[in-house]
């Protein structure tokens, strides 16, 4: 590949990375941007607990990437695995390297499957699923169609995750699935979660609190899974207390739903860009790196306290767009927008039911429409299930508002 020179080059085709390309190009044709990313495929990832619910197939979230990237981008197919900030150069899998003007980095997350022993081998049989892959998310609606009784787990780990909430949604789909067809009183649904409260606000803790009541969902807090015993069908945790392992925890399971530990991806996390946690070291308002002024960030690889979530990036994109085109033609600080720390997770508490959380840095509730934020509504699950998609793929990843 050798080297080859762009203005602007997006790591990141995804959600964030397609989303800033569009916006950047409805402000300036000319720019010559290219896009580092490479999977063929482009999903519409917060549609996965849908299809898990049996309520979307994965076709319908599917699109080519070559359909998505922009077409005044140069889509460079091919993976990043270096970053070399101080030479301006991205260092790519095939060992060709990108030279940059200015760098956005949005390499989503990274999905450690491998990290709980037993998972990887055990998932897509016998009752193991997760919603957090188009490769067995299909998997999860077989697991909650034939489950007949017994004892159902839902995991949370104890590593920042994307859409935090989706660990939480699919319990309730599968709960409110056993209550309609008359197995919920024949059934031990447990969540265990290495967090110690259900959600980090009151007003929306206090509905979900409400939620696990109605569904008799016993709670395990401070349970982290460390290992799939498949064989035997146990899943065993560690149990902390103030951080600290204090001893294990093993549940047989008839069926168990994993939410997988996450991380910034490897490049990032062994890169000059990244903070002592691993993520891309960002100004949390700005979204521009804390020591490289020509590189921007957002999305669920970025160190900013904010939920992990697509109406995050909804929110970041025109912030990351203003200030990346600022530095450019004016530079210095002074005019930079902010970012509030806006994010959103749609909690689905059954079928026709959803709890719109939205909320910004500071924890306050930020609710977009006139009602009260706190109430599982129908109206929020049309919101989600019908408009949310249509305005993905027609609005936010065509940069338009």
């Amino acid at each position: 590949m050798g080297i080859r020179h762009h203005q602007i080059v997006i790591v990141g085709g995804g959600t964030a990375g397609i989303t800033v390309a569009s916006t950047l190009f409805r402000k300036d044709r000319s720019l010559d941007i290219a896009v580092i990313e490479p999977s063929e495929k482009h999903y519409y990832q917060p549609g996965l607990t849908f299809v898990g619910a049996g309520l979307f197939t994965i076709p319908a979230i599917e699109r080519n990437e070559s359909d998505c990237i922009p077409s005044h981008a140069q889509w460079i197919k091919n993976a990043a695995v270096k970053l070399l900030p101080d030479q301006n150069k991205v260092v790519v899998k095939s060992g060709g390297e990108i030279q940059y003007d200015y760098l956005v980095l949005c390499p989503g997350i990274q999905i450690n499957w491998y990290t709980i022993p037993g998972l990887k081998e055990s998932l897509g049989k016998n009752g193991v699923c997760s919603n957090y892959s188009p490769s067995y998310a299909p998997y999860t609606f077989e697991c909650i169609k034939n489950f007949t009784g017994g004892t159902a787990i839902f995991t949370q780990p104890n590593t920042p995750l994307k859409c935090g909430g989706a660990a939480q949604k699919v319990m309730y789909l599968a709960c409110d699935y056993f209550r309609r067809k008359g197995l919920l009183n024949k059934s031990d649904i447990r969540f265990t979660t290495a967090a110690g409260e259900i959600f980090g606000i009151k007003a929306f803790a206090d509905t979900l609190t409400g939620v696990l009541y109605r569904y008799g969902i016993k709670t395990f807090w401070h349970h982290n899974l460390k290992e799939i015993r498949q064989d035997t069908q146990e899943a065993v945790f560690d149990l902390s207390e103030e951080g600290i392992s204090v001893h294990e925890v093993t549940m047989k399971y008839d069926m168990i739903h994993v939410t997988p530990p996450m991380s910034a991806p490897d490049f990032i996390r062994e890169s000059p860009l990244a903070n002592h946690a691993g993520w891309i070291d960002l100004d949390k308002d700005t979204l521009q790196h804390k020591r490289y002024t020509n590189i921007f960030g957002l999305g669920d690889a970025s160190g900013t306290p904010n939920a992990k979530t697509a109406a995050a990036i909804r929110k970041q994109a025109p912030v990351v767009v203003n200030n990346l085109l600022h530095i450019m033609k004016q530079g210095g600080v002074s005019g930079l927008k902010k970012y509030n720390g806006y994010s959103s997770c749609p909690i689905a508490t059954g079928y026709g039911k959803l709890l719109l959380t939205e909320f910004d840095y500071d924890k306050k509730p930020t609710p977009t429409f006139p009602l009260d934020p706190s109430k599982e509504r129908f109206s929020m699950w049309l919101l989600k299930r019908y408009f949310l998609p249509w305005f993905y793929w027609n609005r936010m990843l065509k940069g338009k508002p």
